[in-house]
């Protein structure tokens, strides 16, 4: 669309090395000091507004457990407390958010990224993700020297969490539903600031360019052609820290199933942000029925924010897709995925029996509010007991139930009427903003 693109990078992650991408490297990662500090506060400030607001408890189970096994963080579990006593109101959250503001135009990054912008004058910043504190003290720079900014909302379930960590002077969202939820939860922005554009995270499934031949894709990862594969899909340790009991009871369906003459294996798909060997256990105990197939993302650190998918992995996840039955996974947006290409999603909904005191139950993560989007309770399959999973699984197998027609209209609230469509929707909307200047 003739834009000029230069990657303003602030990971350590080479987008030139890696993508062939021009890039501007942010080596200066300083933050306040008091800077995390707050923004913990403001987090928990905002969920306070919104169980007061919505009179919805739902808003303390986004809440971290405070920290206390040394006496820094005892200081810090301390202070944040008290800023939370402080700030708990809307015009609380208001000043925090300028008090966050003032911190990082004091901080270094911030004379660091003004002299940047000052040597490459782009005409516009578009910031990836709206809850990376790193960004803060960059945008401020941006907006000071009157540089338009733009931030993408990047996960579904980010506007009701309180993970809107920047303020930019316009928002890229998913859907008129995520665009509703943007101006119910942060009144300070306006319906004009806030453009729906989809997002770019599931338009792979529409290229029919990334698909190969079943064949094809069995013969690349060493897949048995005559079985039928299911996809287990991986969570992160947070979400789902049983996780991989799933597994082993999704192995022993596979396996009851196969002695009534079913010829199924499982592909394991694992959470590209999961660096734990909690699953080796179960995939070494079941290597006749386990595939793994590791997503093609590149790793330069140990956090989250540290490991991004390579251009490969559109096309192996498309086909992983294309080329499962259905898959199965603990409440994440891979139901999304599935049904792009027709297929099913069963929702673990039951608790393990090495669930015990300090381990995060996975129900809870059905009673956010991300999940009351659903259409209805069709939209996904949900596993209740783990007696009935063997009997779900030969239902979908046998075409006697799907969630496909349902999850559909799920996909189409929260991913928006035009899938295909996002990355050109998101340029139309850097256009606009340009044009408005």
């Amino acid at each position: 669309m003739g834009f000029d693109i230069t990657y303003w990078n602030n990971t350590v992650f080479s987008l030139k090395d890696n993508l062939g991408f021009n890039e501007v490297k942010i080596e200066n990662h300083q933050l306040h000091p008091l800077t995390p500090i707050y923004s913990r506060a403001r987090k928990r400030c905002e969920l306070n507004v919104s169980k007061a607001k919505f009179n919805d408890d739902v808003y303390t189970t986004y809440k971290f457990p405070f920290n206390y096994n040394s006496i820094k963080n005892t200081f810090k579990s301390l202070y944040t407390k008290l800023l939370i006593g402080v700030y708990s109101s809307e015009k609380g959250v208001e000043a925090i958010r300028k008090k966050i503001n003032a911190l990082e135009r004091k901080n270094p990054k911030y004379a660091y990224c003004k002299a940047q912008l000052e040597t490459h004058k782009p005409d516009i910043i578009f910031c990836t993700t709206q809850r990376a504190t790193q960004s803060i003290s960059a945008l401020l720079a941006a907006k000071d020297l009157g540089i338009p900014t733009v931030a993408f909302v990047y996960s579904w379930d980010n506007v009701p969490k309180a993970m809107q960590v920047v303020e930019t002077d316009y928002y890229c969202v998913w859907s008129e539903h995520m665009k509703q939820e943007v101006l119910q939860y942060y009144p300070f922005v306006d319906a004009h600031q806030v453009f729906v554009t989809g997002t770019p995270q599931f338009e792979p499934h529409y290229d029919e360019r990334l698909r190969v031949s079943r064949a094809e894709f069995f013969k690349t990862y060493n897949l048995d052609v005559n079985k039928k594969y299911i996809c287990y899909s991986g969570d992160d340790e947070t979400t789902s820290p049983l996780d991989q009991y799933y597994l082993e009871d999704l192995a022993h369906a596979v396996r009851n199933l196969n002695k009534e003459g079913y010829n199924l294996g499982i592909i394991y798909r694992k959470c590209p942000v999961d660096f734990t060997n909690r699953y080796d256990a179960v995939i070494n105990a079941n290597k006749d029925i386990i595939e793994v197939l590791d997503p093609i993302w590149k790793q330069v650190g140990s956090q989250w924010n540290q490991v991004l998918p390579a251009k490969e992995d559109f096309k192996m996840l498309h086909n992983v897709c294309e080329h499962s039955e259905f898959v199965t996974n603990v409440c994440s947006s891979t139901v999304f995925d599935f049904v792009a290409h027709n297929k099913s999603c069963i929702y673990y909904n039951y608790e393990q029996p090495q669930l015990k005191k300090g381990i995060r139950d996975i129900g809870q993560n059905y009673k956010y509010v991300h999940f009351r989007s659903m259409p209805s309770d069709k939209a996904a399959i949900f596993c209740t007991d783990k007696k009935n999973l063997q009997d779900l699984v030969k239902q979908i197998l046998d075409g006697k139930l799907s969630n496909v027609e349902a999850g559909k209209k799920w996909c189409e609230i929260i991913v928006g009427k035009t899938p295909t469509l996002a990355s050109e929707n998101i340029w139309k909307s850097i256009n606009s903003i340009l044009n408005k200047k």
